[in-house]
This record gives structure tokens, C-alpha cells and sequence, in this order.
């Protein structure tokens, strides 16, 4: 018997065949795009940690490491004692692409006598030297350095953030750096405690080379939802990701990112994404939880 095929079936297949060649070939339009996003929905996924961790990293599935700006950039020290580590990463092939912890306590943002000169001093010898690194992205958490003191005016505060935001665009622009800044929840400082408030500060200060960080834990920690990644949008350029109540390694408790995880991918996130956590055993735990917080990734880039 003559099998035959109903002109639904034919242009089904047809258009799947279109679709894919169109994806693979790069020219891909948007009714055809839709077919595939979902599931081409990834982000690179890291930890922050020391870079000579990068074995154990690799071994786990892991694709870079996030350093910190005092260990490994050293901004205070000179530069004999960083060139040799800063040789050693490409030497090693060690990925660094985003540092955090920028500024020590003593650097004021804030307040009535804010550093804003020393902190430009040495954010630019950071930034010089994350340049070398290969580093494109320094994330400003550094609660210390914008706690608002007792007493003193919160509206200044704020035009002294926002002041000092500009300054950190300008000084980071020549050498290709984005300053992404981080919210801390309220145990850890009292300004910018939310993505909603540090949208703001990121907004006013209007220089494109000072965006956002997506905090998971401190976002769940402040009981922000989502809908604050769906206002920030574009902003954010980079993301961290602990449980909420200890700050434990994803699946440990089993915490729930995908509601976070389904905003970030609707507003188009393509940057990096890094396990920020309290370990009690890093070798032991980051390949199980690396592979917890990929199957939320996957679960979510399945979903239309």
C-alpha cells in the first residue's frame, strides 16, 4: 500500500528543516528563533574562589573562576609581587574573567569624609591590572566601604554613590572594564540592600560601563522576587547564586532558583553566573553543586 503524507505533516517537517538550517547557519529569524531558544537558553557557570582552586573547578564542570580583587590584583602592592601570579594565570590557562571583594573598608563612598580620590587611585591600578588578567568584569559589593554612618543624610549618601559611580565609569573605560554593583542584604550593610535600590544608583549614574549583579541569596534574603530582574533587564551583567537561609552550595538545602533563573533568561541574560557559598569541604562540594544548579539551569531553558 502507498503510504501517503498529509500536507500538515510535510510542511511540519519542512519548516523544522528550515528552522535548523537557519539556526545553524546564523540566519535565523525571529518565528524561527522561537522554535530554538529555549533550549539553547545557557550561561557560563563558575565559583568564586582562588584561582589555584581552577583543577577542582574544571575537573567539576566548571568553566572560569571569580577571584578577588585584594587577592589576586592586589591593587596596594606593586606590581613586581602581581606580575609573576598574573603570568601564571595564562600560563596555566586559568579562566578569570570576573573578580569581586573590590574596595577595603577604609575606602569611604560614603559619609562625611568619603575617599572618593584614593578610591580612584586604586580602582585604576585594579583595573589596569584585571586588564592583564583578562578580567572584564569587577563587581562592587565592598559593604564596608558604603556603609552610611549613624546621623548622617541618606539623601547625600545617595549623591555621593551616584557621584562616585560616574567616577568609577570613567576610570574604567579605557581599559574595556565593567563595574557591576552588587546588592548586600541588611546584615551586611545598610545601603543598597536590594537589586530594586542599587537599579536605582546604577540608572542615575548613567555611564554604561557600570551595571548590575543579580544576587541570588541576598535578593531571597530581602524577599525580592523575580519581577526586580525584570525591571532591571539589560542592567544586569552578571549573576551570583547561594541557598538563602545559611548560604549554603546549591542542593544543599534545596532551594528553588528557577522562578529567578526563568527571569534572567526572559530578559535575554547571556553573562556568567558564579556560586558564591559558604563551603565547609570546596572539593567535595562543587561538582555535586555545580551540577544541582545546572539541572535548574536546564530545567528552566527546557520550558518555552
Amino acid at each position: 500500500m502507498k503510504r501517503t503524507h498529509s500536507p500538515v505533516t510535510r510542511w511540519s517537517r519542512r519548516s523544522f528543516t528550515k528552522a535548523l538550517l537557519l539556526a545553524t547557519t546564523g540566519s535565523l529569524c525571529w518565528p524561527h528563533y522561537r522554535l530554538f531558544a529555549a533550549a539553547q537558553w545557557t550561561c557560563p557557570l563558575g565559583a568564586c574562589s582562588s584561582s589555584d582552586n581552577w583543577a577542582a573547578l574544571k575537573k567539576a564542570g566548571a568553566d572560569y573562576v571569580e577571584e578577588s580583587v585584594g587577592r589576586l590584583l592586589k591593587p596596594n602592592a606593586p606590581e613586581g609581587d602581581v606580575a609573576k601570579a598574573l603570568t601564571d594565570l595564562k600560563a596555566n590557562g586559568t579562566p578569570v574573567p570576573v573578580c569581586n571583594s573590590f574596595l577595603p573598608g577604609e575606602l569611604k563612598l560614603v559619609g562625611p569624609d568619603p575617599k572618593h580620590d584614593a578610591v580612584i587611585e586604586y580602582a585604576t591600578k585594579a583595573f589596569e591590572r584585571a586588564r592583564k588578567a583578562g578580567i572584564g568584569i569587577i563587581v562592587l559589593g565592598s559593604g564596608g566601604s558604603r556603609k552610611v554612618p549613624d546621623g548622617f543624610d541618606r539623601a547625600k549618601a545617595e549623591e555621593q554613590f551616584v557621584a562616585i559611580l560616574k567616577r568609577l565609569g570613567a576610570a574604567a573605560d579605557p581599559f574595556g572594564i565593567t563595574v557591576a554593583m552588587e546588592s548586600l542584604n541588611r546584615s551586611e550593610t545598610n545601603f543598597g540592600n536590594t537589586l530594586r535600590d542599587c537599579l536605582r544608583y546604577v540608572n542615575a549614574a548613567g555611564h554604561p560601563r557600570v551595571k548590575l549583579v543579580a544576587d541570588l541569596y541576598h535578593m531571597m534574603r530581602e524577599n525580592e522576587g523575580p519581577d526586580a530582574i525584570h525591571d532591571a533587564g539589560p542592567q544586569v551583567v552578571h549573576v551570583h547564586v547561594a541557598e538563602k537561609a545559611e548560604r549554603t552550595p546549591p542542593g544543599t538545602a534545596g532551594d528553588d532558583f528557577k522562578p529567578y533563573l526563568a527571569a534572567l533568561k526572559k530578559v535575554g541574560f547571556s553573562g556568567r553566573m558564579s556560586l558564591e557559598c559558604r563551603w565547609k569541604d570546596f572539593n567535595a562540594q562543587v561538582g555535586p553543586a555545580l551540577a544541582a544548579f545546572k539541572a535548574q539551569v536546564t530545567a528552566v531553558a527546557s520550558t518555552a
